[in-house]
């Protein structure tokens, strides 16, 4: 049998909500998935794109991760992983330095043995490559085979990669694929083959309301799958619907009924009550400890008279006037490439090129047509995407905010009995519960 963790996304680098704090959450969780994996003597800690968050990180950031690799190497655990496109270079890619330093193995489409399994890997490749794949792989002596990937695939929500015919025309049958990229966990089976997301390991956008965690899996006669949660810094949703007559009183109350040490606070504000000053929450929240405090108000405003307009979030603004523009498909999917912090400054021009070229390739005349409303559904080509459930899997986390509900299956084996569970102050999330 081999037991491996699988894990991805941790966006090492991520300065999220430009707070260092929370650059410092993402190595952190990290740190924690490789101390339980030396912990419980796993065969290897396979990782499945997007090690870091952007191309070029800090040099804090390589140092905490050679920190964390060093510690894997000393316990002879070995780091399988790939590049996700996030972190993608046009040259020599940051997961070559490390190899070269013994510290990880690059995963291709040469077998890398682990006891009784032989592990490939797939790089993420834009929707305008995937056409030339010809997911042709060495061969393997080994029980079982498994290939770690990344990308949107199949049969999950808003998925661009086609996951029966890798299966169909790869010449290795593969008892299980690893994937990273959609940032909330779960699984489905595709002929035999099981299909799976770890998630991520720190919540990378407000979205991700359930726990951050990792898979265990481990291959046998059957594949088995579970799911084991991380303690990540503490987020505290706050939805208000204000009734007639309320404001920011009544906002002030709800928040303040959270313990928000430490904490990062979102608000969402609804209903029919007085508009309400993101600032002045924010601020509150502020004075109660809170690491940082986003509040949206959703409400139209209808009165022509002076707003106060919050502009703690510059991005935020951006987005609101993107929206009010109703850019096309194709124009919202370039605007991102340019303003988000994922694609390096170098890199822009040639990205925005794969895109439109990928658009023209899909022949979709849609893609360019004007949005007709003031709320665009998010986009099928987004890199870290807020997936809801598929219907072929059990309930799973999102890279969005939807709670778990319903039963827990089993994959190939019967409930997790073999001490997964509360250890080190860690929930526990069973076989995807």
């Amino acid at each position: 049998m081999t037991r491996v963790i699988h894990t991805g996304d941790t966006h090492l680098g991520y300065r999220q909500y430009h707070r260092p704090e929370r650059r410092e959450d993402f190595l952190d969780a990290f740190r924690r998935v490789a101390e339980d994996a030396v912990e419980d003597d796993v065969d290897a800690l396979v990782h499945a794109g997007d090690l870091f968050h952007d191309r070029r990180p800090d040099l804090p950031d390589i140092l905490g991760t050679l920190s964390v690799l060093r510690d894997l190497a000393a316990a002879d655990i070995p780091f399988l992983a790939i590049v996700g496109n996030h972190e993608t270079k046009r040259d020599a890619q940051w997961l070559d330095l490390f190899e070269s330093l013994g510290l990880a193995t690059r995963l291709s489409d040469d077998p890398v043995i682990i006891g009784d399994t032989a592990f490939y890997g797939l790089d993420f490749a834009p929707r305008s490559q995937r056409e030339a794949l010809d997911y042709d792989f060495e061969a393997h002596d080994r029980a079982n085979a498994a290939l770690v990937a990344h990308g949107l695939f199949e049969p999950f929500d808003y998925a661009d990669w086609d996951t029966e015919r890798l299966l169909s025309e790869s010449n290795v049958d593969f008892d299980a694929v690893l994937l990273g990229d959609n940032h909330r966990p779960q699984k489905a089976e595709i002929e035999d083959t099981w299909i799976t997301y770890c998630g991520s390991t720190e919540r990378a956008s407000a979205d991700e309301r359930d726990d951050r965690g990792y898979n265990i899996v481990e291959f046998g006669e059957r594949v088995s799958i579970r799911r084991r949660g991380l303690s990540t810094r503490e987020f505290v949703f706050v939805e208000i619907e204000l009734g007639e007559g309320e404001g920011v009183e009544r906002v002030r109350e709800r928040v303040g009924q959270h313990d928000l040490e430490d904490a990062v606070v979102v608000v969402h504000v609804e209903g029919e009550g007085d508009p309400v000053a993101p600032a002045t929450i924010e601020e509150y929240a502020d004075e109660e400890g809170a690491l940082v405090a986003r509040v949206t108000d959703h409400r139209e405003v209808t009165d022509s008279g002076e707003i106060d307009v919050n502009f703690a979030d510059p991005d935020d603004a951006v987005e609101e006037r993107i929206r009010e523009i109703g850019l096309s498909p194709a124009a919202r999917d370039i605007d991102e490439t340019v303003r988000a912090s994922k694609t390096a400054d170098s890199n822009v021009t040639d990205e925005v090129e794969r895109r439109v070229q990928a658009i023209l390739d899909d022949a979709d005349p849609d893609a360019f047509q004007p949005a007709t409303d003031d709320s665009p559904d998010d986009e099928a080509g987004e890199t870290t995407v807020t997936a809801e459930r598929a219907t072929t899997e059990e309930p799973t986390k999102t890279d969005g905010g939807d709670a778990d509900d319903g039963e827990s299956t089993a994959v190939g084996t019967d409930a997790d009995t073999n001490g997964d569970g509360d250890r080190n102050g860690q929930p526990s999330l069973g076989d995807f519960e």
